[in-house]
Parts: structure tokens; sequence; C-alpha cells
């Protein structure tokens, strides 16, 4: 039996990138330490994998100083909130048709 895997986007195969977009779906936005802590990574993890899905414009960034602290928000852009939910059904699709 062949497994029908068109929809399923490569930028959500990792799952630090699939926690990232998980949790910026239900969040209006996080800020990198939220993230870092939700997701248990390391700095260097989470940016690398932040900088792939901005590169593919699926999340964005807003940064800011909190008093003379930067902060760096992410949210969901409308684009990766699409991309997500495409990908997200067709896993669902995927597993239905094991069934």
């Amino acid at each position: 039996m062949k497994l029908a895997i068109d929809g399923l986007y490569k930028a959500f195969e990792s799952r630090v990138r699939l926690g990232i977009m998980s949790a910026l779906a239900v969040n209006d936005t996080l800020d990198f330490n939220a993230l870092k802590e939700f997701l248990g990574v390391t700095d260097g993890n989470l940016a690398s994998h932040i900088k792939a899905l901005e590169k593919e414009q699926f999340i964005g960034v807003n940064k800011s100083f909190v008093g003379k602290k930067p902060n760096t928000q992410y949210h969901i852009t409308a684009e990766g909130k699409t991309a997500f939910n495409r990908h997200l059904k067709a896993l669902e699709q995927l597993i239905e048709s094991q069934k």
C-alpha cells in the first residue's frame, strides 16, 4: 500500500519546528525564553529552527526593549497558519488512510 504524503511540509519535519508552530498556533505571541523553556532546547538549537521558519515566512518577529533588556517576540504569520493547518490535515488523512 502506497502512503499518500502530499500536503506534508518539510519545514515541519523537525520536532522542534513542529513544537514552535504548535505553541504559536495557540498563543498570539511568545518570547524566545518562553519557547526555549516550553520546548526544552538550547539557545542555539532554538535560534536555528526559528531562523528556518522565518526564512519560510511561517513566523514573524518583533524586537523591542523591556526597560534596557531586549525582548524578542514571535508570532505565526497568516501564511504559516495556512501551511501548518494543511500539514496537520495531511497528517490526519495519512492516519485515517491506515485504519
